[in-house]
């Protein structure tokens, strides 16, 4: 039987801009396995917070398919994904921004309680969301508290509080830590491990953060303008690097030691146009390694090893395969 709660098969989500189709998701597909952590990284602008929202239908997809605990979730009306929404959350980026600020900190996180009708009475709605408050670590004298009020970490556990409320089996964590500073983000990646190792759930965390992902992912999936460009189990990514794009991105990882000699991956030339692009290596005009078969049709993903996959023409001549 298998393990996978999440499949997402030849997603795709384009925009018409006044120049043309924009694709920002591109024939991406990957799976995500019960309790399992899926990091997506990538430079700002390649698709990764756009797969997530389209995963969870806050846009809808293009084209693809979405298969989530077993039903197909591609096509479902709005009134079927009510039913659906308590088992997929989302972490957001910015946690001032993603909250009302009209709101105390105990509305905020009775919200989705009340949507959903969990809670019959107020007396078990103030308690559950007392309950909450004390697993995410935000202390009770905070109540009452409004947003502007609090800092960022304490922000960010409200927003973990909110996705934890309907008991969710995925979470998808959007730059969850971005915003914040070293300190604060240690503390919340530790507290999402804690609560998926007590509870078992899925997370995809979107990041660009490549030491944040090496910590809570158990496979890498790197995106390049919309498309997957090399999925892996994180040891083996950082292990056994293949595309160049991954291997520029891991040599941009600052290591504090002034005895480090590491060489950088540098890239040069333009990003290609996501609005209409051709049919050709995405990444080959700012590869060091591109040749004039990079820029005849777009490689596809291909296993070279367990579990490994790449979309390189020359992966194997350049790294011996």
């Amino acid at each position: 039987m298998s393990d996978a709660l999440l499949q997402v098969e030849n997603l795709k989500k384009y925009f018409m801009v006044p120049d043309g189709m924009l694709h920002a998701v591109d024939d991406v597909s990957f799976t995500l396995d019960i309790g399992e952590t899926l990091g997506v990284v990538g430079e700002s602008g390649c698709g990764k917070s756009t797969l997530g929202k389209t995963i969870l239908q806050l846009i809808r997809p293009t084209s693809g398919k979405i298969v989530f605990d077993g039903e197909d979730i591609s096509k479902v009306d709005n009134k079927k994904f009510v039913e659906l929404r308590p088992k997929m959350q989302m972490i957001f980026q910015d946690p001032l921004s993603s909250l009302n600020p009209r709101m105390s900190v105990s509305q905020q996180i009775a919200e989705p309680l009340l949507i959903h009708k969990v809670c019959p009475d107020k007396e078990s709605l103030d308690k559950r969301v007392l309950e909450l408050m004390d697993t995410v670590g935000l202390a009770r004298r905070y109540v009452d508290t409004y947003p502007h009020e609090l800092d960022g970490g304490r922000r960010q556990r409200i927003g973990i509080a909110r996705a934890l409320a309907l008991e969710p089996k995925m979470i998808i964590c959007d730059e969850p830590v971005s915003a914040l500073d070293v300190l604060i983000q240690a503390q919340i990646l530790n507290l999402l491990q804690d609560l998926q190792k007590e509870k078992g759930m899925a997370y995809m965390f979107i990041t660009h953060d490549l030491s944040v992902v090496k910590h809570i992912s158990d496979h890498i999936s790197v995106m390049y303008l919309g498309q997957m460009i090399e999925k892996a189990p994180t040891a083996e990514l950082f292990s056994h690097t293949w595309h160049p794009y991954t291997k520029a991105l891991l040599s941009a990882i600052p290591i504090p030691s002034i005895k480090n000699k590491k060489k950088r991956e540098l890239l040069k030339g333009e990003l290609t146009s996501p609005i209409n692009p051709p049919d050709a290596c995405r990444f080959a005009p700012r590869c060091n390694y591109a040749c004039e078969e990079c820029f005849k049709g777009t490689p596809k993903l291909e296993e070279l090893s367990k579990d490994h996959f790449v979309a390189c023409k020359r992966v194997r001549e350049l790294n011996g395969l």
